[in-house]
């Protein structure tokens, strides 16, 4: 069987079943592991699938809230680089914010062993406020409002008056769109309300987006895409794209 038959059946399986494992192709096609991850590389590349830790997935619309469990399957490499890239630009003593997300929590993780401390963290997300709820120098400031259960998250006008009276170094935004025109968006319109405000109330912005997640445009327009002044995301970009942002003044940075 060539190449492309193979793909060609394995982008089958993932729209027929919404995922394959790289053991499932093994066994299946009697190809090697790493014959079986080219595979999935290449459909993702084209926008067939999206890989996850141990296989692939039917391409999520950006429009769906998918629940943080999942999606802390995708990317996980890219997302744990971008982590340890975001923590580098923080210094001691800094107030930050930590949107909700499964890349923001990579940060949370990365700050416990990072020597940055200490620090003053704002967060809505409860798993980034478990990984950070122990930790020697943190001072930590939980966001409370309405639980959104998809991302463990809490939004709502409770959160925004709590958001109104605080202020920040620096903002660590999360987002699940991101396009040069149309700006960065996320599924849930009182997520998107409570990011604007953190955007309003911190002195920079970072992005922290994988590449998965360029080109895309949710429900909820966040912001424009100059309101930050970097995005840090994974060597998977398209140069096309990463030209367009820089172009809007963007600095780009690349794990």
């Amino acid at each position: 069987m060539l190449a492309e038959e193979r793909r060609q059946q394995v982008q089958k399986i993932v729209e027929e079943r919404g995922r394959v494992t790289i053991e499932e192709i093994v066994e299946k096609f009697s190809v090697s592991a790493v014959t079986a991850r080219t595979d999935l590389d290449v459909l993702a590349e084209r926008g067939s699938a999206m890989r996850s830790h141990g296989g692939a997935v039917r391409l999520l619309s950006a429009v769906v809230d998918y629940p943080l469990r999942f999606k802390e399957s995708l990317h996980h490499a890219e997302k744990a680089r971008i982590g340890v890239a975001a923590a580098q630009i923080l210094r001691p003593h800094q107030t930050i914010i930590l949107d909700s997300g499964t890349t923001t929590a990579q940060i949370a993780r990365q700050i416990k062993t990072a020597r940055v401390l200490p620090l003053t963290v704002i967060t809505n997300a409860l798993n980034v406020a478990y990984e950070l709820a122990e930790t020697e120098g943190i001072s930590l400031i939980m966001i409370g409002g309405i639980l959104r259960s998809a991302s463990s998250s809490f939004v709502g006008p409770q959160a925004e008056r709590m958001l109104h009276d605080l202020h920040a170094d620096h903002l660590f935004l999360a987002v699940d769109g991101l396009h040069p025109e149309a700006g960065y968006s996320t599924p849930d319109i009182l997520e998107a309300q409570l990011n604007a405000m953190m955007i309003r109330i911190s002195n920079e912005v970072t992005v922290v987006a994988d590449a998965s997640k360029f080109g895309r445009r949710s429900l909820s327009i966040i912001g424009k895409i100059e309101c930050a002044k970097r995005i840090i995301t994974d060597d998977r970009v398209d140069s096309e794209m990463a030209n367009a942002l820089r172009a809007k003044g963007i600095e780009l940075v690349v794990v």
